[in-house]
């Protein structure tokens, strides 16, 4: 019976990237220029890379309980369904500050019938805590920058600062 050989740090670093890749729906390429950007950016690279992902128009549509999964979200956001400060956005890697309001696109005054579908048990899960929620507008607001703590993303980003740096 042959053994099972440890994983190589290599093995370890690409499956943490792959998971977050996955998890944020994001290409090579793309996650590569988030990468980029992080380093860039004043502080530890990781939790910037993070705080970036965060910050895209599709996951926050999702955490805030508007959409079930990131991929819904990020073809609800495609579709134009949602505004940013009154201006419709269909760009799913749209970079959220805070401050910014993300609304449903109203349609003659009223948002469409399958939106009360999707948002009748809001929250479906904790709304985190750089975000806030209206559940009477169907509005939410970016109170501040995510940070990695509240994130909970289960990735050790660690890894992926470590593959990069090669």
């Amino acid at each position: 019976m042959p053994r099972r050989r440890r994983p190589s740090d290599y093995s370890l670093q690409l499956r943490e990237k792959q998971k977050a890749r996955f998890t944020y729906g994001v290409l090579e390429r793309q996650f590569r220029k988030y990468f980029e950007m992080a380093r860039e950016h004043s502080g530890v690279t990781g939790d910037n890379l993070i705080t970036i992902l965060e910050r895209r128009l599709d996951n926050v549509v999702y955490r805030l309980c508007f959409a079930e999964s990131r991929r819904q979200a990020r073809q609800l956001v495609t579709h134009g369904h949602f505004q940013v400060n009154g201006r419709r956005m269909n760009i799913p890697s749209y970079l959220v500050k805070p401050g910014d309001t993300v609304t449903w696109k109203r349609v003659n005054g009223s948002v469409p019938e399958f939106i009360g579908v999707l948002t009748e048990d809001i929250p479906k899960r904790p709304v985190p805590v750089w975000l806030q929620l209206d559940t009477a507008s169907l509005a939410g607001q970016v109170v501040a920058v995510p940070e990695l703590s509240v994130a909970d993303t289960g990735i050790e980003v660690r890894l992926i600062v470590e593959l990069y740096s090669k």
